[in-house]
């Protein structure tokens, strides 16, 4: 279970030199922006970041937000729409929960 402190955490922007570069697209600093970008970035740039071998976001999401629970949820992820969905969901419990 996610504390106030840690959704709070996860909810923060990364630091400068962490955030996530989509290919072509946006520099992202939060789960926000991620959600945001994955609402307009393109199935083929999805498909750079996301293959049968790595998940860019996932890795992103696991290794600077620190959300282990959102970057698991994310491996099963094989398309944009199912990416999205997730991280939506988990903004949603994310905000609830830091109040």
């Amino acid at each position: 279970m996610t504390t106030k402190d840690e959704a709070k955490c996860y909810l923060n922007d990364a630091a400068s030199d962490k955030c996530f570069w989509v290919n072509n697209g946006p520099i992202i600093k939060s789960l926000d922006e991620l959600a945001n970008a994955l609402s307009q970035i393109s199935d083929e740039i999805f498909q750079h970041h996301v293959t049968q071998d790595k998940n860019d976001f996932s890795t992103w999401i696991n290794d600077v937000i620190g959300d282990k629970k959102l970057a698991n949820d994310l491996l099963s992820s094989k398309s944009r729409e199912s990416a999205l969905k997730k991280i939506r969901s988990r903004l949603n419990s994310l905000k609830k929960k830091a109040g």
